[in-house]
């Protein structure tokens, strides 16, 4: 065979290996985390082995470091002692060696590196899935170098956990949403979401001065006009003798159905709720999960740290926010 065809074969060689050693470090490392969970959880193939090589991705990128150097260093010795062997036959060694090394090395630079990791990180995913199998593969062929690296090296065998925290959630949301990846809506409310940790009940009840009261002794029949005359969704805070003395909660509903059913001389009382108490100082997010599907009552009269009665609260004020009807100054995270 011509020498000059054993050159150009060897050089082909050598810019392939590391083309495809450049091309899936960049995928590798480009590879979303929370996308490639999603796709083992739905068994993908390669993606179960591409989720363990980026649980432990220290041994595969010095694996694919040790191969791109391979190829581009030892790949190299060899392909210029068959450089100047080919070279000598054609009687023009020192200029033809100087251009072949400068167009060599122009090759390696955008075909062994700039383009397949441009590739790579542009196809991130198919690349890395495909890859992920003849590299864990690779890795037991070449364990006793990887091993030996590790103890060198030992930050090769360092874990990578798959985490989040509120600011990224924030940023995936919004990037998916202007991506429309998601619907903005969604993203809005995945903020609202995270904005409840922020509120307490203090921030969302109803406070005392606004809070509708009846004297626990009045007669129904007594509180009728109120009770026609106020807004749908109110309730009233049964009050006792002493002071702070919350003996239940009056819904306008209830006492509306009693009262449409005929004439009654009952007490409100015996229409009201035992009343539920929460801490004024109490999260929003908390008090949500204490509203659970089955309980009778979406209402909580709120205390002080004395438990002194300060407001009432409900469900709707919640969902309120999470709903956009109630705003606040809640800035997201930058």
């Amino acid at each position: 065979m011509h020498p000059l065809v054993v050159l150009a074969m060897l050089a082909g060689l050598i810019l392939l290996g590391s083309a495809l050693a450049s091309g899936t470090e960049a995928a590798l490392l480009s590879v979303n985390p929370i996308q490639l969970h999603t796709l083992a959880k739905q068994r993908v193939g390669g993606a179960v082995a591409l989720e363990r090589i980026k649980t432990s991705p220290g041994r595969s990128l010095a694996l694919l470091v040790v191969l791109n150097n391979l190829f581009n260093i030892s790949g190299s010795l060899l392909l210029g002692v068959q450089a100047g062997h080919a070279f000598d036959r054609l009687g023009q060694s020192e200029l033809a060696l100087l251009l072949f090394n400068g167009g060599f090395t122009l090759a390696v630079i955008l075909f062994g590196e700039i383009f397949p990791k441009t590739i790579g990180n542009s196809f991130a995913i198919p690349i890395a899935l495909v890859a992920a199998r003849p590299l864990l593969l690779l890795q037991r062929l070449m364990r006793p170098l990887l091993v030996l690296l590790e103890r060198l090296m030992p930050s090769l065998t360092a874990t990578a956990e798959l985490t989040t925290n509120e600011h990224e959630i924030h940023l995936l949301a919004r990037l998916g949403s202007q991506q429309g990846q998601i619907e903005a809506d969604e993203a809005a409310m995945i903020g609202k979401v995270f904005a409840l940790n922020d509120l307490t009940a203090r921030d969302l009840m109803t406070p005392r001065v606004a809070t509708l009261t009846l004297p626990v002794e009045l007669g129904l029949a007594q509180a009728a006009d109120a009770i026609v005359a106020a807004p749908a969704g109110s309730a009233w805070v049964l009050l006792g003798k002493e002071v702070d003395e919350v003996m239940g909660v009056l819904r306008r509903e209830v006492a509306l159905a009693v009262l449409a059913a005929g004439p009654t001389d009952q007490p409100v009382a015996a229409l009201a709720e035992a009343p539920d108490y929460v801490p004024e100082v109490i999260r929003a997010d908390r008090l949500l999960t204490s509203f659970r599907r089955g309980d009778p009552s979406s209402l909580r009269v709120v205390v002080d740290e004395f438990g002194a009665f300060v407001g009432l609260i409900s469900a709707e004020a919640i969902f309120g926010v999470l709903a956009g009807w109630k705003r606040f100054n809640l800035e997201e995270p930058d």
